[in-house]
């Protein structure tokens, strides 16, 4: 299969190597944003899901479809129960002794040997090679899981009778209560502008190409594999979610759907489907790295919408504005932190994210100017602006196929 050269070739390269900062595929941006992005909105429903298996005596069973090199253990093993206080220490939501079995399948054995090099060596964890376009591979006297995970896109490599058939797979297979988390690609990011004409209406795969993990000047390679992936929107996912329903003879009950990577897509780098995209993710890498500092105004983006279509450009302008009224912010507040308070006119009309985003960075910017080694910009200032614009991400967007991933997260009732 083309996806099955393509990720080999990716991971051949170096590039899928586990330790990264400024590029790669677990560069900061999918550590510091992408990552803890998912498990901030996973929290509160894994929680409860690890509560009523601790009330019950019981631990908690994972399955990983599409695991690749084990990207979903790192992912739900780093979920944090709350937001700590300063003198708190992290508590992460599944603590190693509620953990039963953490099992990750994928039909490539090329990642599956890269995941086992790296948590082979964890008792609880196992890789099995199966093809998930072919259903869930676990017969039904196997045990049942508490959280079927997909992460990264997985799902958009299946057709939409596929993905129905998985979930129905999934919903056979779990007991009440297990929460499933599907992962695709939004139809409607910024990256593939040049794709959004296409209907909705439809069952639409682009022509994907990892392109993103070669430097600027191999990104135009006729090797580099292309291979097709599903882009989706809200509304496509709850229909094959309803489908699934009708089959089973159970409720999937949607419990919440996020819009992931808007400003940070890898895409946006290449410019493969929209040549009019900015490279963000390099600027925020650096960002996110310690005792580097960042020019801040390679975060300013200018947005070009494409005509016709009125309720996107909409949002990108008023998204991508946000960001750069912050980013203007900060310049201004680093430019007279020698005054004694740092002045910048909050307009009452701004979103409320933006203006709490603006009046937090005052104060780290304030409190940072107190300091005299460490470099507190590189390490304070800067790291704490890649956390505003996260923080824009989470807020203001709606949820409905407009960034790099479209996540929703379900419960299974019987």
């Amino acid at each position: 299969m083309a996806e099955v050269k393509a990720y080999s070739q990716a991971a051949g390269t170096g590039k899928y190597e586990k330790i990264n900062h400024l590029s790669g595929k677990y560069d900061n941006v999918r550590r510091f944003w992408e990552d803890q992005l998912t498990g901030i909105f996973l929290r509160p429903h894994l929680n409860k899901v690890v509560e009523r298996k601790r009330n019950a005596l019981e631990r908690l069973r994972v399955v990983d479809l599409g695991c690749g090199g084990g990207d979903g253990y790192d992912l739900l093993m780093g979920v944090t129960a709350k937001d700590p206080g300063l003198y708190d220490y992290i508590h992460q939501t599944v603590t190693p002794d509620m953990l039963q079995e953490y099992v990750g399948v994928d039909v490539n054995e090329n990642l599956l040997t890269q995941a086992r090099e790296c948590y082979g060596h964890h008792p609880k964890v196992r890789f099995e090679q199966c093809d998930l376009s072919k259903g869930l591979p676990f017969k039904k006297e196997e045990a049942p899981f508490d959280v079927y995970l997909t992460s990264y896109g997985t799902m958009s490599h299946f057709r939409d009778e596929q993905a129905v058939d998985l979930l129905s797979d999934i919903c056979e297979h779990a007991n009440d209560g297990a929460i499933f988390i599907g992962d695709w690609l939004g139809r409607y990011s910024y990256e593939w502008r040049d794709l959004w004409h296409n209907s909705s209406d439809e069952e639409y795969f682009m022509d994907y190409r990892i392109s993103y993990i070669y430097p600027p000047e191999e990104r135009d390679r006729e090797d580099i594999p292309v291979f097709p992936l599903r882009l989706m929107t809200r509304h496509e996912i709850m229909n094959i979610v309803q489908k699934a329903e009708k089959r089973c003879n159970c409720t999937i009950k949607p419990l919440h759907f996020f819009d992931r990577s808007i400003l940070v897509g890898r895409h946006l780098a290449t410019g493969d489907y929209n040549c009019d995209c900015h490279d963000l993710r390099l600027p925020i890498n650096s960002l996110l790295e310690g005792y580097i500092r960042t020019d801040i105004n390679q975060l300013l983006t200018d947005f070009v919408p494409r005509r016709g279509f009125d309720f996107l450009n909409n949002f990108f302008e008023n998204f991508f504005l946000s960001c750069n009224c912050l980013v203007n912010h900060v310049v201004a507040m680093l430019a007279g932190s020698g005054e004694n308070e740092l002045q910048t006119r909050v307009e009452p009309f701004y979103p409320q994210p933006l203006r709490e985003a603006i009046n937090t960075m005052r104060l780290v910017i304030e409190a940072a100017g107190k300091l005299h080694y460490g470099d507190p910009r590189a390490n304070m200032i800067e790291t704490h602006l890649a956390y505003s614009l996260r923080k824009l991400e989470m807020e203001l967007q709606p949820g409905t196929g407009m960034g790099h991933g479209l996540v929703g997260i379900f419960e299974v009732s019987k």
